[in-house]
C-alpha cells in the first residue's frame, strides 16, 4: 500500500512539473479567440510590450520543458542519439519560427538569413566561448573527441559557405537571391550532406561522439546525468504537447516582434537574434552545465551539432517554405558579415585542432560574438 502510495505522489509531481506546458496550450485557445481584438496596432504600444513579454516568457517557459523531455529521452539512449534527439527538437522549434515570422505580413527576405547567421554566431562564439571558459576556469585544459569534432566541422563548412556566402557572389539572382537552379542545388546539397552526417554519427562511428574512455569524470556534477526519467512513451508524448503550440503560437509572437522592431526603429537584424536567443536559451543552458560538469564532448555536440543543423536542415526547410508561398529570400550575407563568418570558421578550426581545450580559446570565441552584437547596432 505505501508503495502504491509513493508511486502514485512520484506520478503527482511529474505531472505537476509539467505546467508550463498547460498554460501555454491554455494561452493558444485564448489567442486564437481573442487574437484579432489583440493585434498591436488596436492596443497601443504599452500593452504590445506586455503581449510579446507575456508570449515569450509562457513559450521559453514552454521550450525548457522540450528539453527537459529530450535530455530524458537522451539519458534513456546514451550519446550520441541523446544530443541528437535535443538538437532536432530545437531546430524543429526554429525552422517553425523562421517560417511563420516569414509567412507573417509583409514578406522579410533576410529574415531567415539573419535567424541562421545569429545561431552560428550565438553557438559557434558566444556559447562555445563561455563553455570553454567556464570549463577552463573550473578545470584546466579539458579533453573532448577530436575525431567527432572535425566530423562536424567537415561538414558545416561546406554547407555554411554555400548557403550564406556564395549567394552574395553569383550574378543570377538580384542581391543576396537564389536562382532556381540554385535553390533545388541548395535543398539537394544541404540535405544530402547532412543525412550522411547523421548516418556516419548514428551508424558509422558514434563512438567517435562520445566523450573519451580515459576522461569520463568520475564525480558527479551534473543533474543531466542524474535526472529520474520516465518512460519512453511518456518523455515523446509530451515532448510532442509542448513543440506542438510553441509552433501554433510562433506566428502570434511574430505578430508582436515585427510590429515593436518598427515601433522602436531598431535594426531588422534584431528580429532574427531575438527568435535564436529564445531557441538557443535552454540548449545554451544544457552545453554550459556539461561544461562545468567537465563533460566537453557533450558540450562541444550541442555547440556544433545546432550549427550544423541549422544550416543543414533550416535552410531547405526555408527555400521549400518560400518556393511554395512565393516569398522571396535572400540567404547572402553583406561583406563584415562573410568576414565574421570567415573569422568565426577559421577559429573554429584552430579550437578543435587539438584534443584539449583551455579558458583562453573561450575569450577568443567571446570576442567575435562580441564583434557580432556590435555589428547588429552598426548602421
Amino acid at each position: 500500500m505505501r508503495k502504491e502510495v509513493l508511486i502514485f505522489n512520484r506520478n503527482n509531481e511529474k505531472f505537476r512539473a509539467e505546467w508550463p506546458i498547460t498554460l501555454i496550450w491554455f494561452v493558444f485557445l485564448v489567442m486564437a479567440w481573442l487574437g484579432d481584438y489583440l493585434k498591436p496596432n488596436l492596443i497601443g504600444s504599452g500593452l504590445s510590450w506586455l503581449m510579446l513579454a507575456l508570449i515569450f516568457s509562457f513559450m521559453l517557459a514552454t521550450v525548457f520543458r522540450v528539453v527537459h523531455h529530450a535530455e530524458c529521452l537522451a539519458v534513456i539512449f546514451g550519446e550520441p542519439y541523446g544530443t541528437l534527439i535535443l538538437t532536432l527538437s530545437v531546430i524543429g522549434i526554429e525552422v517553425a519560427l523562421i517560417t511563420a515570422v516569414m509567412l507573417n505580413g509583409d514578406n522579410n527576405p533576410t529574415l531567415a538569413r539573419d535567424t541562421m547567421f545569429s545561431v552560428l554566431m550565438i553557438v559557434m562564439n558566444g556559447l562555445v566561448g563561455l563553455s570553454l571558459l567556464i570549463g577552463g576556469l573550473r578545470h584546466g585544459l579539458q579533453v573532448f573527441n577530436l575525431s567527432g569534432a572535425n566530423a562536424y566541422l567537415v561538414v558545416l563548412l561546406p554547407v555554411a559557405i554555400t548557403s550564406l556566402v556564395l549567394p552574395s557572389f553569383t550574378v543570377s539572382a538580384p542581391g543576396g537571391g537564389l536562382s532556381p537552379i540554385q535553390t533545388i542545388f541548395q535543398i539537394v546539397i544541404s540535405l544530402l550532406l547532412y543525412g550522411t552526417f547523421l548516418v556516419y554519427q548514428t551508424r558509422g562511428k558514434p563512438e567517435i561522439f562520445q566523450q573519451p574512455i580515459s576522461e569520463i569524470p568520475t564525480t558527479s556534477g551534473s543533474s543531466t546525468y542524474e535526472m529520474t526519467t520516465g518512460s519512453v512513451a511518456y518523455h515523446m508524448t509530451f515532448l510532442f504537447l509542448a513543440m506542438l503550440p510553441i509552433v501554433l503560437l510562433s506566428k502570434k509572437l511574430a505578430v508582436y516582434v515585427d510590429y515593436k522592431i518598427i515601433d522602436v526603429g531598431a535594426p531588422v537584424a534584431l528580429g532574427g537574434f531575438l527568435v535564436a536567443a529564445m531557441i538557443l536559451t535552454p540548449e545554451a543552458i544544457a552545453a554550459l552545465e556539461s561544461a562545468r560538469s567537465n563533460q566537453l564532448q557533450r558540450a562541444v555536440n550541442i555547440c556544433l551539432g545546432s550549427a550544423l543543423a541549422t544550416i543543414g536542415l533550416t535552410v531547405p526547410a526555408v527555400l521549400i517554405a518560400a518556393e511554395l508561398a512565393g516569398l522571396q529570400v535572400e540567404l547572402g550575407l553583406g561583406p563584415a558579415e562573410i568576414v565574421l563568418l570567415g573569422l568565426t570558421l577559421a577559429v573554429s578550426i584552430v579550437t578543435f585542432v587539438g584534443t584539449r581545450t583551455n579558458s583562453l580559446q573561450g575569450v577568443v570565441h567571446l570576442a567575435a560574438f562580441l564583434t557580432y552584437i556590435v555589428l547588429i547596432f552598426d548602421a
